[in-house]
């Protein structure tokens, strides 16, 4: 390969991880800052978990793909957070919650480092483990419309600039929303707090209960890996790259156990933003696409420092103005989630009873909704195979 052409791949591989990582941290950090809210955190410990969640996916990203020379995109879980924000507030609050964390990190360790545990995963029928997702997303992606209601001044140029740029930049539809959002908030807007904008990690010791382990603590690791971790391998393998889970599983459970006391809720391997820096766009050379996924990893190092600033703009927006960026953020998620709940025929009845009850909001002996979904799934499963026999 010439000079030039290393140059030009070098430099599509970089614009490539800045855009991986912008788009990975705009479209979806009104998510995280609404789940942990749900779960009991300050806006200090909100800006504290977002702050630690950016800082260790964007050394993941760098440090595995130095290791392993493939583009290793390290993300937050999206529907882990989107599972908190559709969770009941744990008995003990957000110690209660850094509990369920660290429980979650655990499971990822132990499946990295046993086999089985990750095989029995992988035997979730895709129809319930997405049912579950759906019907938790549900509630979120109305929020914006119900917003809209409420207050149309605010919600509705939201609203249009993510359709319209879904029309013709699809991408970037969700940080458009996000931009939109941001002029409301400045007109409408409450004025920030005069505080310092430094981020600063807020520790909290954990509190565990079998209640919380169920509600919380179980689903998150499920849902994040059945819909973030083995779509992640599949997207890795889809552009010939050799499965990252094991390492990346490594590093989220390590990552998640040390920072869960300051807020980090759970790290995965990337699937969507991952063919950004793994695909065509990162340079037409692959062995140097790695270089994209450092970049990306880099710009994540930096944005943590953001944290407190994104959380106080936040706290200023008018009421429903996050939720229904989150709203729009997830509605892809949820398309992809319902349509995989409902498209195998020997599963769709299974599937639809774990989506009415994860959105129904049923909450029986302190267990969120989630749980209790993925109960009814499975005795739905199993009465139709002894049915069967």
């Amino acid at each position: 390969m010439s000079v030039r052409s290393r140059d030009s791949s070098v430099s599509h591989a970089m614009g490539a991880g800045v855009i991986t990582a912008l788009v990975g941290f705009t479209s979806s950090f009104p998510v995280v800052l609404t789940g942990l809210a749900a779960v009991g955190a300050s806006q200090d410990q909100a800006a504290s978990g977002l702050a630690v969640v950016t800082l260790t996916m964007g050394l993941g990203c760098i440090v595995l793909s130095l290791i392993l020379r493939i583009p290793v995109t390290i993300a937050w879980s999206t529907p882990g957070a989107a599972l908190l924000a559709g969770a009941t507030l744990p008995v003990a609050g957000w110690a209660g919650a850094i509990g369920a964390f660290l429980v979650a990190g655990a499971l990822y360790l132990l499946t990295a480092l046993v086999k089985p545990l990750g095989d029995w995963v992988g035997r979730i029928p895709s129809a319930v483990a997405s049912a579950m997702l759906a019907g938790v997303l549900f509630t979120l992606c109305v929020a914006p419309f119900q917003a809209l209601a409420v207050d149309p001044a605010a919600i509705a140029p939201v609203l249009v600039t993510w359709l319209v740029l879904l029309r013709f930049a699809r991408r970037w539809a969700v940080p458009g929303a996000l931009v939109a959002a941001g002029v409301v908030i400045a007109v409408l807007g409450e004025p920030l707090g005069s505080g310092s904008l430094l981020p600063a990690l807020t520790w909290t010791a954990p509190e565990f209960s079998w209640r919380t382990t169920l509600a919380l603590g179980v689903p998150l690791y499920l849902v994040t890996m059945t819909g973030q971790n083995i779509p992640g391998v599949a997207v890795m393998e889809s552009f010939g790259y050799r499965n990252p889970l094991r390492p990346a599983l490594l590093w989220a459970g390590t990552s998640t156990v040390l920072s869960a006391p300051a807020g980090g809720f759970s790290l995965n391997l990337a699937a969507i933003s991952a063919a950004l820096a793994a695909g065509p766009e990162a340079g037409p050379d692959r062995d140097r696409r790695w270089i994209a996924s450092v970049t990306c990893g880099v710009v994540y190092v930096l944005l943590a420092a953001l944290s407190v600033l994104v959380t106080s703009i936040s706290a200023a927006a008018p009421a429903g103005i996050i939720a229904s960026v989150a709203g729009v953020a997830l509605i892809g998620t949820f398309a992809a989630a319902a349509s995989a709940a409902l498209v195998d025929v020997r599963h769709r009845e299974a599937g639809a009873v774990t989506f009415l009850v994860a959105a129904s909001g049923l909450s029986y002996a302190g267990i969120s909704p989630a749980f209790w979904a993925l109960v009814a799934g499975a005795i739905v499963l199993a009465a139709l195979r002894l049915r069967a026999h």
